[in-house]
């Protein structure tokens, strides 16, 4: 094998690794008048892959980008903060990749789409005009789910984390100042949610390092659902070889109640107090979404055309990732979502030159967990479209899930965060 073959085939399988879908055409570099305009909102996983494939497959599609928060901050990796094995930096990258690329980049908050008049209203009264919207709103809360948990104080004292940033950083000190001896309670509620190995991957992590720091501490986790609902044999061996005695699993543990006075979790057949307890709310699509009108399924998610991911309420509008109403096994995770963008990006192109979409894609997914501050365990899936039941469902035979936890496995989860961001980001 030449040099050459042998580049391009790593080339090749790196694009399939983070791409994994069919395309119909290359990269265009279109000096020309613009095709359209698309303004994109949310600049995470969905969204900046969205903007960046636009620009790179479009060539000449004018694209904006409005995103509240002026870096990326990951959600995959962000356990480990909690653990002490990473800080927030390590997982925050910047917008200039983008903008190198020629997307327009606006720091504010979209409030309102108008999607008769194609325009969507920003909190500083600005508009923007579109052509093509793509959302990628992430998920919400639903603290009024929980007795309490709506108040101010509730959500200050019993962090989520859900959503990395600030919260994470809050959460690994109040970690750091319990009591060794202390109980460390995390609480998971029903599926759907945001990604859904991520509470078990936290609970070990979390139990690792109480392990070498706070040996006489205890981890619980309080799970609404009947079962481990991701890699469950791998995290029942981590549970019982691991981490026997300090970690706790309680299934069909659903919180129903908060008391901020005493610190303690109310459930259906007992109360639970703890030093740290960390509430993972049950969730729904973000509330840009909700208010927006695109949430149509179970009052709590977005249906989509998987074909070009155009939201089924409102026309011209695509919505991607934790949002949608999943397909048949499809995960809420920022591979998934990454995948969704290039499917709607390379749909809205070809939209806008008023040519027929793709009608075979697929996509894939990879989670890693971390069972502890080195050992992973992953899961891979593939999904192709179906034309008869206008889904992707789930290529039989396909992915996987690892053996075992190990530190091979810990090295490419971290190259896999590298890698998925610098894809998102045009780093």
């Amino acid at each position: 094998m030449n040099d050459t073959m042998f580049s391009r085939r790593r080339l090749l399988g790196a694009g399939a690794a983070l791409g994994g879908l069919a395309l119909t055409g290359c990269a265009t570099t279109s000096s020309g008048p613009a095709i359209g305009r698309v303004v994109v909102v949310g600049g995470g996983f969905g969204g900046a892959t969205a903007a960046r494939y636009l620009k790179m497959w479009g060539g000449n599609v004018d694209v904006t980008l409005v995103e509240r928060n002026a870096a990326f901050v990951s959600c995959p990796i962000s356990n480990l903060v909690l653990g002490g094995y990473k800080q927030i930096g390590e997982l925050t990258r910047g917008y200039d990749g983008l903008k190198a690329m020629g997307v327009k980049l606006v720091q504010g908050e979209v409030t309102a789409i108008d999607a008769a008049a194609k325009r969507v209203k920003l909190a500083d009264g600005s508009t923007l005009a579109y052509d093509r919207l793509v959302v990628s709103p992430g998920v919400d809360f639903m603290t009024e789910a929980v007795g309490g948990l709506a108040a101010p104080a509730a959500q200050a004292k019993f962090l989520h984390a859900w959503k990395a940033g600030a919260q994470t950083v809050a959460l690994r000190q109040q970690i750091e100042a319990m009591k060794d001896g202390g109980v460390f309670a995390i609480s998971i509620p029903k599926v759907p949610y945001r990604c859904p190995p991520g509470p078990y991957e936290r609970a070990c992590v979390v139990a690792s390092y109480l392990q070498a720091a706070k040996p006489k501490s205890k981890v619980l986790v309080l799970d609404a659902n009947p079962e481990i609902q991701s890699k469950k044999a791998l995290f029942e061996k981590a549970f019982k070889d691991r981490y026997a005695g300090i970690l706790e699993y309680r299934p069909n543990a659903e919180l129903k109640e908060v008391d901020v006075a005493s610190g303690t979790a109310k459930l259906e057949f007992e109360d639970v107090k703890a030093d740290v307890l960390n509430l993972i709310p049950p969730q729904r699509a973000g509330d840009l979404a909700k208010n927006a009108g695109l949430v149509n399924v179970n009052n709590r998610w977005v249906g989509v055309n998987w074909l070009s991911m155009e939201s089924t309420a409102l026309p011209g509008v695509h919505v991607l990732g934790d949002a949608t109403f999943p397909a048949p096994t499809m995960p809420k995770s920022g591979h998934m979502a990454n995948q969704h963008a290039k499917v709607a990006a390379a749909a809205i192109i070809q939209l806008l030159k008023g040519e027929a979409v793709n009608a075979t894609p697929v996509v894939m997914n990879t989670c890693y967990s971390f069972v502890s501050g080195k050992d992973v365990i992953h899961v891979a899936s593939v999904h192709q479209y179906n034309a008869e039941q206008k889904t992707f469902l789930p290529v039989q035979g396909a992915g996987g899930v690892s053996a075992a936890a190990n530190q091979v496995e810990g090295r490419y989860a971290l190259s896999w965060a590298d890698n998925i961001w610098a894809d998102s980001l045009a780093l």
